[in-house]
């Protein structure tokens, strides 16, 4: 029998060129759908999710990612959404749960043919007042930590062979 989430894992990729095609928010719906499900510690569910659409937010939200980085680029490719994960940082795993939001949103996102890829830089980018005001702005206390970005849309060009699982991966003892 053919294990289908292990191919949807395996089928996942970091996609880092995109198209202006939009996701349907059905799609969308469905990826966020899968991040509320993500295993939490104690059932404390610390994350939140923020779905970004609007062009000129997004946009602003590029701009003070690419100062953080301290380069002069898109460092969400060219995707049309961002998808902010958030956290509680007052729950002791926070940044783990909110990781695993990712996880599921990534893996939820490729079986429905949407590319994704996990920006770094979101606990910096809230930690600015800009950040802070869109905290606000949002309903959410400052002890929300940003944990991700996850970017997704349609990819513009073909990605290159994936890179080989590296050798010794698992220890059996």
């Amino acid at each position: 029998m053919e294990n289908l989430v292990l191919k949807t894992i395996k089928e996942r990729r970091s996609v880092k060129a995109y198209s202006d095609e939009v996701v349907s928010d059905e799609l969308i719906d469905q990826i966020t759908e899968a991040g509320t499900y993500a295993a939490c510690g104690r059932g404390a569910q610390a994350g939140e999710i923020v779905v970004i659409k609007d062009r000129t937010l997004r946009d602003k939200l590029a701009k003070l990612n690419a100062e953080i980085l301290h380069a002069e680029v898109d460092p969400f490719y060219n995707a049309p959404v961002v998808i902010v994960v958030l956290a509680d940082s007052s729950i002791p795993t926070y940044v783990e749960d909110g990781s695993l939001i990712l996880g599921n949103m990534m893996l939820a996102a490729t079986s429905l043919g949407v590319d994704s890829c996990w920006i770094h830089r979101a606990r910096q980018m809230f930690e600015t007042d800009f950040g802070k005001e869109l905290l606000k702005k949002w309903g959410l206390p400052e002890t929300y930590k940003g944990v991700g970005n996850l970017i997704i849309g349609y990819r513009s060009k073909e990605l290159g062979e994936r890179k080989a699982r590296k050798a010794n991966f698992v220890i059996k003892d």
